[in-house]
């Protein structure tokens, strides 16, 4: 996290790369976690149900619990990771404006709430499945576009 110490990232030639393979490395990050979450948890309110409750006819157990711990515990390293390096990375190039670090911080709040929303919904209201399915997709378009805007100012932008 060196390019928290340099003054301009745009103009350092040794960590303009790097920035640009990290914020490359993000911007594949999210399109194949939400294929992942499409085939492990489900993307639908449906299918997410299923995951967590099972279905009786068809023969689908409902998820261990255990599991289901390790998943949201694996969900919250993961969002760390990824998040934590892109709000550096965002803040370095775009804090000269509010709109900018509120999207900053709604995309940490969206983020956070997914994992703990799906704790919710299976240990007390399936009605948290529309929350974890609400904010997943937020925090995944959110990360999406400030990956976009920070690639743009990084190279483009003057």
């Amino acid at each position: 996290m060196r390019f928290t110490l340099i003054k301009n990232v745009k103009k350092d030639r040794a960590m303009r790369p790097i920035i640009n393979g990290l914020l490359l490395f993000i911007l594949f990050y999210i399109p194949f976690d939400i294929y992942v979450k499409s085939h492990t948890m489900g993307l639908s309110n449906l299918a997410v149900m299923t995951t967590l409750f099972g279905n009786a006819d068809e023969f689908i157990d409902p998820i261990n619990k255990s599991v289901l711990l390790e998943f949201v515990h694996m969900e919250i390293f993961f969002l760390m990771m990824i998040l934590l390096t892109l709000s550096a990375v965002y803040i370095r190039l775009l804090s000269h404006k509010i709109k900018n670090l509120l999207c900053m911080h709604l995309l940490l709040g969206f983020a956070l709430l997914t994992p703990i929303s799906l704790l919710l919904a299976y240990f007390f209201s399936n009605e948290f499945v529309n929350i974890y399915l609400f904010s997943f997709y937020t925090w995944h378009l959110l990360a999406l576009l400030m990956t976009l805007r920070s690639l743009w100012e990084l190279n483009f932008a003057r």
